[in-house]
């Protein structure tokens, strides 16, 4: 049995949607990345994808089957733009839905941008016992996810309750 004490160390891919990026220049996917790392979790995968549903539905997919992926996080593709697809290709995957994720992150994000967060279609939910985050492409947004809300849901030792702990019996019951 594990020491509840100590943390957690999860699986995590990150999956950075856009038509322009490159991973020398991807600084949403490092800041996500580097952060992860830096609490104890393992980068299980890292790429950029275009910002078409099939490809993100493609990639998510291979991630969500693979046991070795616990969390996934997607940055970019949330807008409205006529390309944002994100929250299309991901939704459809998703076994249940985590509301709470995207209203929490836009109430957080109001306190940085104002009224702007609304244009932000951040989403979260689990698919085959894999935790997917849907996050917008900006650095300064998943810097605030992460911080305000990620970390602490993903350390198996926040109290009263975290989304780490839940994953083994996820895995057990996906659907």
């Amino acid at each position: 049995m594990t020491d509840p004490a100590l943390p957690v160390s999860l699986d995590i891919a990150v999956l950075t949607v856009s038509d322009s990026r490159t991973l020398e220049t991807d600084q949403s996917g490092r800041t996500l990345a580097e952060r992860l790392q830096a609490e104890g979790h393992r980068l299980a995968d890292r790429r950029i994808v275009a910002d078409d549903i099939y490809r993100i539905r493609a990639v998510v997919s291979a991630w969500i089957a693979d046991p070795a992926v616990q969390i996934v996080l997607i940055t970019g593709g949330t807008g409205v733009t006529g390309r944002d697809g994100t929250p299309e290709a991901v939704s459809v995957l998703l076994d249940k839905t985590l509301e709470g994720f995207g209203e929490v992150f836009r109430a957080v994000s109001f306190q940085e941008i104002g009224t702007s967060t609304i244009q932000s279609r951040a989403l979260a939910g689990v698919a085959n016992g894999t935790y997917v985050f849907c996050l917008p492409g900006s650095t300064s947004a998943c810097r605030t996810a992460w911080d305000r809300l990620l970390r602490d849901q993903l350390d198996s030792r926040t109290r009263p309750c975290n989304l780490a702990e839940l994953l083994p019996r996820l895995k057990e019951n996906p659907a």
